[in-house]
Formats: structure tokens, C-alpha cells, sequence
């Protein structure tokens, strides 16, 4: 019996040495060396019943059946490693004493084939209640004993081989209990049977094999121990290195500890050794925390305070070993780096108030709030200062950024604490306003914001005077959504700023209508150039002394298909603001310059040309373009200037008005007398005509001022050699004194109203006729 115990130590030594070589190998390797495993699990069992049954003193012969001896084997080997395959790997505890059972079913197999190979001169009889009863327990135990093997809990895990040895045990114990032996000399042994003698040597053979597997086993083991300490102490190297806290863990126990790990936690080395790892992380449930998965949490350092970090685990073998790393990241610095970051991108840089993109999260946070609790009015005060740009063009942008940030300090003196004011970009401001039960309290803080901004203002030494625009809506009068409020805030301002400026204006229904029907202008405008709804009328510019025309004006208009004839004075505006002018201005110069190819020769036409299109510099050879394509002569076309072009940007329009000159096209002042510094503009500027504007024409000829202004302008036409076009002449007695004043040309509904092209024509043609 001794014997049969010091077999079964070795053999299970070296089963599991092998095995656990084979759980620290991959691939091909480990299926041999698992089966290996197995193999000698098997072999140790039956070894160490078939010595068992070697010592045993029946009082009669006895011998082995060859045929079960051998099942017996095989029977042990298959039970033991279909309970190992079922075992690997899996997490469920059905499923490991499932595996269990099977494995100790196949040590009851054993048992009782082997107790059935031998054979004794006599009877056998069996207590199948104590047989029963013994592989009924032995089952239970060894599957439990496979469920503790697979728990997490090291207690549960050792007693995994106590409980498999009890298994065992029971099941030799409770077999051997149960067979009584009869001797009866009448029955004799079986001619094939072994006798001990013979199947001593096989005995031996396998435990021989058992030893030296033990022993392989054993320098396996060694140099699987001696590469663990090679690996922990390279990993210590290394962790010592990383500015990452670094923490190697076997089963939830920190078995190495980086120094960063140290200074992160608080704690020295020797007391993070053998710490949990729940202990530094008592907020994260490390069995749902994903392989190679950042998280966000806190770490309890050695002085109870929490301290935020990032934690990515990974699995990892080392020295043949699976164990698991955690990696910290101190956060404290990022999220004070993202709290900086949040306030700047919230927050505008020059003047310390919040931005547009904090305005409109505020405005849309307490626009749902008021929706929901259906009490009290939110208001949005839109403001835009007044002469901002002069400030920033005479006295520099650091002055401009010095007005701004003085301008917010009145702006945040001006509301209460609750409200908000918001810089939006540029000199452009909002406020927010809470709580709001009327109209009263938004118009009061406005006119105080007007009152404010309206002092001057103390810059390096200079008193700077500015003014503030100001635009107000309210809920729900002023829209419900954030976007309309905005927006309705916004037409508001532009009333105050058309207005005058430096004022306030509450928003009104009749502003968004207006504001649409600009929208459906703007879209219905877009459409009609490229639908062909715009025409050219002409009006008839006639020489005073002869009477005869020598030259027509042409004049667009728009036929809208569903409101008719549009004046020009509704829609150029809107062309000039959407930028449309330039397109449209192309095709009017281009349809004037193709109809006057079919006048007669001495018939000059003239074409307005819109600010926008002074300014494009590709104006001069698009003149020259058209001429070219049409077969105008250059001579035959007159391009008409207001005199507000002039004020913006003098030396570029200086320079544009000569290279439109040099075409060889007439340049006429239209409106003059209207604007500014008019004379300086004609001594500068190549203009060949001046047309005296309608206003100083109304009045002729018994306003005195009227009629002294235009013969002074007629006068001083001729003095510079420039013709001169008396525009609004509407009856004989205003013809009859520019005509007496000797005014060049006269233009006006006393001559002719705009006409089609070919109602056009047909005046000449009547002209013609009459003379």
C-alpha cells in the first residue's frame, strides 16, 4: 500500500507538472504535452489500483483477465480527458462539474473493470447499495472538486485536490468494502489469466515511465520558476521606467509595483506588495473591465483621498505565467488642462465674457426651461456698436480691444447677476435676460446700455465717443425657438440702426414680414435673370438748341410675372446688397450697347453703373469686351457715376475711372450738386458731363435759389469744358429757362417718359418725321 501511495504521488506530481507545462505552451506543443498529461493522469490511477490490488491477500489464487485490465485503462485515460476538455477554459460551474462527474466516472470505471479483471478461485458477491452509494458520492466530490479548481478565490482552489483525493477514496474504499470473496476450489482461474508475478514488470514499467516523467516534470517546473524571477525583475526594470503607474497582479494580488505607481498612490513598496488591487480601486468592478479598455475612475492613494486616473489592464504571460497588468494615468493635470480649455473655448479672450457658442447653449438651456414651466419670459437685447470701425481704423485694433473691454464692463454694470452678457464676435454684444414678465424691463436695461456706452470713453489719454444699437425680443411674442429669437433680436437692431442709431427697437411681427418679403424678393430676383424678366427702357436725351435726341438713357425694369412692372427703386438696392448688380449690370450694358448698335450714329446711349460694379476691377475689360463683341464704338457709350462712388477709396476709383476713360467712353457725374466736395471731384476726376440732379430742377423757375444754383453749375460746366444734361425737366417753363440758360441737354417727361425699344424707335422715327 505504501508502494501504491508513493506511485500515486509521483504520478500525480508529474501529471501536474506536465499539465502546467502545457498550459505555458501555444499551439501544437500544447495538445502533446496536454495529452501527455492525461495520459499519465490515467496511468497513475490504474498503477496505483493495479498495486493496490497487488497487495491485497485474497487466502486463495488470483490472477488479471488480460482483455479488462487493459479496459480499464483505456477507460480511465478517455474519462480523465473528456473531463479535462470539458474543464478548459470554461467559466461556468454547471458546466465544471459536469466535467467532473465525467472525470470521476471514469475513476469508478476504473475501479470497478479493474475489480472486474480479477479473477479468484471462488465467488465474488457484491453490496450494490454500498457500490451505489460509494460512486454516488465520489461523483459529487469530484465534481465539486473541478468547480473549485476553476473559482478566482485561492481558498476555493486549494481545496480542489483534497476534495478529488476524497473522491478517490470513497470510490476505492467503498469498492473494496463491497466485494466479499467466496473461496470455492470447484471454480478455477481462467486460462487466460495474468498472474501477479507476470503483470509485476508492467507495473513497474509504468511507474518507471511516471518517475521520469515526474522528474521532467520537476526541471520544467525549475525553469519555469527561475524564467518567472528573470521576467518579474526585466518587468521591474521596465516598470521602473514608465512615468505610468504600472502595478503585476496574480489573482487580484500586486505581486510588482512600479516607483510612479508609489508617488501616484502614496504607499511604499513593500505595502503595495501583496495588496489588493481592489484596495486602490474600490469604485471599479475589475471583473467587467474590458481587456486593453481605458476607463475613467478614482484611485484611493494611502491617505483616503481620491484621486482621478485612467486604468487599462492587459493579460499577459510571465515566466510561463498568466497574470495580469494594470496601467494608471494620473488625470489631475488633463482635467485641469480641459477645465482651462472648456473656459476658453466658452469664453471670449479680449473681453473675458462669454462667446457665442456659451450664448447659444444658455439661450437654448433656458428657452426649453421656460417652455416647460410655462412661467416667466426669457429676452434677447442683440447690440452692435456705432462707429466701432472708426475707432479701430484712426487709433489701432490694441485701442479697438481696450474699447471693447470697457464697453463689457458697462455692459455687465448695466444687468444684474443672473443675466448674461455675451460678446458675439467683432462689436457685436447680447444679453441675456431671465425672468422677464413684460416688455418694461428689457426696453429699461436697453435704454440704460444706451445711456452707458453713450459717455465717452478714456483711451491712452483720449476721450473716444461711441454709440450702441440696440435690438429686442421677448417670449414668446419674439419667437419661442432660440434660432427665431436670434434672429428676430437681430431684424430689431437693424430697425434701430436704420433708424438712426444709437437706440433700441422691440421687435414687431410686421419686422419678420418685411424680412420675408425681402427673402421672397431676393429668391424671385435670382430666378428672373436667368428667366429673361428683366427690359430696357430708354428715355430720350435732347439736344436744347436743336431739339433733335442725341442720346437715350437706359433705364431697367423688372416684369415680375405675378406683380408686373417693378421699379428700379425696389429691387436695385437688393441687387447692390446680395452682390446680384454685378451680373445683372452686365446684362443691362450688354442689352443697351446691342440695341443702340441699330440707332443712328449720332445717337449716343448711357448706362448707370451701380458702386458694386466701380469696384470690380475686371469692370474695364468688360466694357472693352462688349464694345468689341457688339461692334459699338467706344465714343457711342456713356457711363453714369453717382457721386457717392467717389467717396470710398478715391485713389481706386481715381484709377478705375482712368482706365475706363482710355476705352474711349464718356464718363458723366450723375446727380451732381447731391453730395460732397462735388467741385473737387471735377477737377479730379475725368468726367466729360455733368446732369444736374432733378431735386434742383422741381422747383424752376420761381425758386430763386433753384435757379441760381443751376446756372452757376451750367456756368461752371462750360468753364471746364464739360457738356451739361439738366435732368426731371417736366413742362415748357423749365425747358424754356435751361434752354435760355444754354444748357446742352434737357431730359425729362416735358421730352419723353422711358420707353420700350421699339416704342423707342418709333420716336425717333416721329422726331424724324416732325423735323
Amino acid at each position: 500500500m505504501f508502494l501504491a501511495a508513493v506511485v500515486c504521488a509521483i504520478g500525480i506530481y508529474a501529471s501536474s507538472a506536465i499539465a502546467a507545462h502545457a498550459g505555458r505552451s501555444e499551439g501544437l506543443t500544447r495538445r502533446q504535452w496536454a495529452a501527455a498529461s492525461i495520459v499519465a493522469s490515467g496511468c497513475t490511477a490504474w498503477a496505483t489500483h493495479v498495486i493496490a490490488l497487488l497487495a491485497f491477500l485474497p487466502g486463495m489464487a488470483a490472477g488479471f483477465e488480460p482483455v479488462l485490465t487493459a479496459l480499464s485503462l483505456i477507460l480511465v485515460i478517455s474519462g480523465i480527458g473528456a473531463g479535462v476538455w470539458l474543464s478548459l477554459g470554461e467559466r461556468r460551474r454547471t458546466r465544471r462539474f459536469a466535467a467532473g462527474a465525467i472525470l470521476g466516472l471514469g475513476i469508478a470505471v476504473l475501479h470497478y473493470v479493474g475489480q472486474a479483471s480479477y479473477r479468484v478461485t471462488g465467488q465474488v458477491a457484491w453490496d450494490m447499495l454500498l457500490v451505489s452509494s460509494s460512486i454516488l458520492v465520489g461523483l459529487v466530490l469530484s465534481g465539486t472538486a473541478l468547480v473549485a479548481a476553476g473559482e478566482r478565490s485561492r481558498t476555493w482552489r486549494r481545496c480542489a485536490v483534497p476534495l478529488l483525493l476524497s473522491s478517490i477514496t470513497v470510490l476505492h474504499l467503498g469498492g473494496m468494502t463491497a466485494m466479499t470473496l467466496i473461496y470455492d476450489p470447484r471454480i478455477p482461474l481462467p486460462d487466460t489469466a495474468i498472474a501477479p508475478a507476470t503483470i509485476a514488470p508492467i507495473i513497474a514499467a509504468v511507474s518507471l515511465g511516471l518517475l521520469m516523467l515526474a522528474f521532467v516534470g520537476l526541471r520544467m517546473t525549475l525553469n519555469a520558476k527561475a524564467q518567472l524571477r528573470r521576467d518579474r525583475e526585466r518587468l521591474r526594470e521596465l516598470a521602473s521606467l514608465a512615468l505610468e503607474g504600472l502595478a503585476v497582479c496574480e489573482e487580484g494580488t500586486i505581486t510588482t509595483a512600479n516607483h510612479s505607481l508609489e508617488q501616484l498612490s502614496g504607499m511604499t513598496q513593500a505595502e503595495l506588495i501583496g495588496c489588493s488591487i481592489s484596495r486602490l480601486l474600490p469604485s471599479l468592478v475589475l471583473a467587467d473591465l474590458p481587456e486593453q479598455e481605458e476607463r475613467d475612475t478614482k484611485l484611493l492613494d494611502a491617505g483616503g483621498q481620491s484621486v482621478p486616473v485612467r486604468v487599462l489592464c492587459k493579460d499577459i504571460t510571465l515566466g510561463h505565467k498568466r497574470q495580469t497588468v494594470f496601467a494608471f494615468r494620473d488625470q489631475r493635470e488633463r482635467l485641469k488642462s480641459e477645465a482651462r480649455l472648456r473656459a476658453l473655448a466658452f469664453t471670449d479672450a479680449v473681453t473675458g465674457l462669454a462667446n457665442r457658442a456659451r450664448f447659444g447653449d444658455l439661450l437654448q438651456h433656458h428657452a426649453a426651461v421656460a417652455r416647460e414651466r410655462e412661467e416667466g419670459c426669457i429676452a434677447v437685447l442683440m447690440l452692435d456698436l456705432d462707429r466701432f470701425k472708426f475707432v479701430n481704423d484712426t487709433f489701432g485694433h490694441g485701442m479697438g480691444d481696450e474699447l471693447l473691454r470697457k464697453v463689457a464692463g458697462r455692459l455687465t454694470a448695466a444687468v444684474t447677476e443672473a443675466d448674461v452678457v455675451a460678446r458675439l464676435g467683432g462689436d457685436e454684444f447680447a444679453v441675456l435676460l431671465y425672468g422677464v414678465a413684460d416688455g418694461e424691463r428689457p426696453q429699461q436695461v436697453a435704454a440704460r446700455i444706451v445711456e452707458a456706452v453713450d459717455r465717452a470713453f478714456l483711451l491712452d489719454g483720449q476721450l473716444v465717443h461711441v454709440g450702441v444699437s440696440v435690438g429686442i425680443a421677448i417670449t414668446p411674442g419674439g419667437g419661442t425657438g432660440p434660432e427665431e429669437l436670434l434672429r428676430n433680436a437681430d431684424l430689431a437692431l437693424y430697425k434701430a440702426k436704420a433708424e438712426g442709431r444709437g437706440a433700441f427697437r422691440m421687435f414687431e411681427p410686421a419686422m419678420a414680414e418685411r424680412m420675408q418679403a425681402r427673402n421672397r424678393m431676393e429668391t424671385d430676383l435670382r430666378r428672373a435673370l436667368a428667366a429673361g424678366e428683366f427690359e430696357l427702357h430708354f428715355q430720350p436725351l435732347v439736344d436744347v438748341q436743336s431739339g433733335e435726341v442725341t442720346a437715350a438713357e437706359a433705364l431697367v425694369r423688372w416684369r415680375h410675372p405675378e406683380q408686373g412692372l417693378i421699379s428700379p427703386a425696389d429691387f436695385i438696392p437688393l441687387a447692390e446688397e446680395t452682390g446680384l448688380i454685378v451680373p445683372l449690370g452686365e446684362w443691362v450694358l450688354r442689352t443697351a450697347c446691342t440695341q443702340a448698335a441699330s440707332w443712328p450714329q449720332e445717337i449716343k446711349v448711357a448706362v448707370n453703373l451701380s458702386p458694386v460694379q466701380v469696384r470690380d476691377d475686371r469692370l474695364p475689360e468688360t466694357v472693352a469686351a462688349i464694345l468689341r463683341e457688339i461692334g459699338l464704338e467706344p465714343g457711342r457709350l456713356e457711363l453714369e457715376i453717382t457721386e457717392g462712388v467717389l467717396l470710398d477709396g478715391e485713389e481706386r476709383t481715381l484709377a478705375m475711372l482712368t482706365r475706363l476713360r482710355a476705352i474711349g467712353v464718356g464718363l458723366a457725374m450723375d446727380d451732381f450738386g447731391t453730395g460732397y466736395s462735388s467741385l473737387s471731384y471735377l477737377r479730379r476726376f475725368p468726367f466729360s458731363k455733368i446732369k444736374i440732379d432733378r431735386s434742383f430742377v422741381c422747383l424752376l423757375p420761381d425758386d430763386a435759389e433753384s435757379a441760381a444754383i443751376v446756372r452757376a453749375i451750367i456756368t461752371m460746366g462750360a468753364g471746364l469744358g464739360m457738356a451739361t444734361t439738366v435732368e426731371g425737366v417736366e413742362n415748357a417753363e423749365q425747358y424754356a429757362f435751361v434752354a435760355a440758360e444754354h444748357c446742352g441737354q434737357v431730359q425729362g417727361y416735358h421730352v419723353s417718359r422711358p420707353l420700350p425699344g421699339p416704342a423707342f424707335l418709333g420716336f425717333l422715327s416721329g422726331m424724324e418725321a416732325a423735323a
